[in-house]
């Protein structure tokens, strides 16, 4: 089977999720292949399958964290996408990971700053306690030089004020800047959603 046509097979088994259990071990073996693109595709599509079945992902883990050391920026992209959907199913699976994740906010490049950025707010939803204590990983990026980056960078605050407050609470005067007076209207309004979202009822 050629590049094509295996990318085609992915594609369809992304949309039936009925058969996604009994293939992990399948798409896992997928991450030795030749091609970076069936191997994006593959841990995009075992992110996908960890959140959906983080019982039966454990063994894929270690291959997916693998690609964390990828010079192909790509590829360490949708290896943090990938352990923030595990992460966000059954947190215990990239426990061990979980700190490493942390040097992706200040990669060289924007997508995977991005990447890490979503990757905590997937495993914040429902693991928020273990950001306590690097709230100021994500000030940093409130000034990322991409634009997308800092259009996200509030987001996280969103999430976290929701479920822990007190964490985004020393931020408010920050992000109440920039939601009166940054130069991009979606950083203006994401940092609004954040200020609102932490409001201690």
């Amino acid at each position: 089977m050629n590049e094509s046509e295996l990318y085609k097979e992915l594609g369809i088994l992304t949309k039936d999720k009925n058969k996604w259990e009994d293939n992990i071990p399948y798409v896992t073996s997928l991450l030795n292949h030749d091609s970076a693109k069936i191997q994006a595709k593959a841990l995009w599509l075992l992110g996908e399958m960890g959140l959906e079945f983080p019982n039966s992902i454990q063994a894929a883990v270690p291959a997916v964290v693998s690609f964390c050391d990828s010079e192909n920026a790509l590829l360490r992209e949708r290896a943090v996408n990938a352990l923030d959907r595990i992460g966000r199913g059954n947190y215990s699976l990239i426990e061990p990971y979980w700190t490493d994740l942390f040097r992706f906010a200040s990669d060289a490049e924007p997508k995977v700053r991005l990447s890490f950025i979503w990757a905590s707010e997937n495993i914040a939803t429902n693991t928020p306690n273990i950001y306590e204590s690097h709230m100021s990983v994500f000030e940093s990026l409130l000034h990322d030089v991409d634009d997308k980056v800092r259009m996200e960078s509030p987001e996280i605050f969103r999430v976290l004020g929701k479920r822990r407050p007190e964490f985004v609470v020393p931020y408010i005067e920050q992000l109440q800047k920039m939601a009166e007076s940054d130069s991009n209207r979606v950083v203006r309004i994401h940092s609004l959603g954040a200020i609102k979202a932490t409001a201690v009822k």
